[in-house]
């Protein structure tokens, strides 16, 4: 059964709450440690700590970063040094950190991210932007820390909802700015975040928090029904006159045993035989059914939509082997529900063999029908037309429809 990271964002988001959530939640500190100790290796040194502490009654963990030259505790969104990185130093940075090759894809893209939000503020190409605050040591321990600790956790799916902002202005290197600053606007457009305004003054969502949530968001809504399997809470730094906290939430999907799923996924550039390969093995899985339709994509490409009926119990299954036999790079999947009618085999003696049918009803409507591979059978022995033997099967039946 898949596992959902369900990030509720009812006081915003920063870096260091979501890293402060996930090891809340049970994502490995030692594994956090060795990251952090080979980053620290790399620049003027930084401590780290993380401890239990409560925001107006709410108790949570605290991920707290102390830059060894500054005495002061950061707060979110200001940085009393500012350091100036390209995104190519960024990635040197990171390229040495001691970390997974999927932890170093995910920190990466965080960070691409932020660069192509901060290039459209600044108008100027990705490559020429720089890093003031989101570069300092401390906001690079918070992207690389949440990382390590979300591919420890091993999730599918990763669920974040409207994330609430303040009003007001808040100080950063380029000056005052409203909130939300560009670079949150930028990546909530770019990725289709929903924001809400609340009366809160400041700033409650960070790039590095909103960039953190656009690299993992996959799911734009929770499962209809689900079980949550673990709760963490972690704790921000500003006092906005309430309590201030990420709720983050590992959720299983709860469907009933006889839930069906249809996935879907358009493919543009997979062979035939890949295809035919394909609804091979998804029927060796055991789904329901499998059905192709033809489409024409973007650029004008004719293309294929891949249809998939499956049992909620092999919904993954189906959908890694979707993943691995086929060039898509993503799907869609989604409840339905059916209407049926009811199935009973019978076997009908002709003089020369037996035939399996098939007799469905629902309500006054009723019909049978031969199963074509028990036509075939009894063809073949017995060197018959196959439509000489259904017409056969018929005359048997009455006036049962065929």
């Amino acid at each position: 059964m898949s596992k959902i990271l369900y990030l509720e964002g009812s006081c915003g988001i920063s870096g260091d709450m979501t890293v402060a959530a996930l090891l809340d939640l049970g994502a490995s500190r030692a594994k956090l440690d060795t990251a952090l100790q080979s980053l620290a290796a790399q620049g003027d040194g930084f401590s780290w700590s993380v401890s239990r502490k409560n925001s107006y009654s709410i108790a949570g963990a605290d991920f707290d970063v102390r830059l060894h030259h500054r005495e002061q505790p950061r707060e979110e969104g200001y940085h009393h040094h500012h350091h100036h990185r390209h995104l190519a130093d960024i990635e040197q940075i990171i390229a040495r950190v001691e970390m997974s090759d999927r932890a170093r894809a995910l920190a990466l893209s965080i960070f691409t991210i932020v660069a192509k939000a901060e290039a459209r503020a600044h108008g100027c190409a990705t490559n020429e932007v720089h890093f003031h605050e989101i570069g300092a040591w401390d906001s690079l321990a918070d992207i690389v820390g949440a990382a390590v600790l979300v591919d420890d956790l091993k999730i599918d799916d990763c669920v974040i909802t409207a994330l609430a902002e303040g009003e007001g202005t808040v100080q950063c290197q380029h000056g005052e700015l409203p909130v939300p600053v560009p670079a949150v606007l930028n990546i909530a457009q770019a990725h289709a975040i929903p924001l809400r305004r609340c009366a809160v003054r400041g700033e409650m969502v960070t790039p590095t928090g909103i960039a953190i949530a656009a690299a993992l968001r996959s799911l734009t809504t929770l499962p209809e029904q689900y079980r949550v399997l673990q709760t963490g809470i972690g704790l921000g730094k500003r006092d906005f006159g309430r309590a201030n906290f990420l709720r983050a939430m590992l959720l299983e999907p709860d469907s009933a045993p006889d839930q069906i799923f249809e996935v879907a996924a358009n493919i543009d550039d997979s062979t035939p035989e890949e295809l035919g390969f394909l609804m091979e093995e998804l029927f060796r899985i055991g789904v329901r059914d499998v059905w192709f339709i033809p489409c024409v994509m973007k650029k004008n490409r004719p293309a294929t939509v891949l249809n998939v009926l499956v049992d909620s119990t092999l919904l993954g299954t189906a959908e890694n082997a979707i993943l691995l036999h086929s060039s898509t790079i993503g799907l869609r999947h989604h409840p339905v529900k059916r209407t049926t009618m009811l199935r009973e085999m019978r076997e009908i003696t002709l003089p020369y063999g037996t035939v399996r049918v098939k007799c469905v009803s629902h309500g006054d409507i009723s019909h049978c029908y031969p199963e074509y591979e028990s036509l075939r059978e009894l063809a073949l022995a017995t060197g018959r037309p196959l439509r000489s033997i259904r017409e056969d099967v018929a005359a048997a039946l009455g006036s049962q429809s065929l």
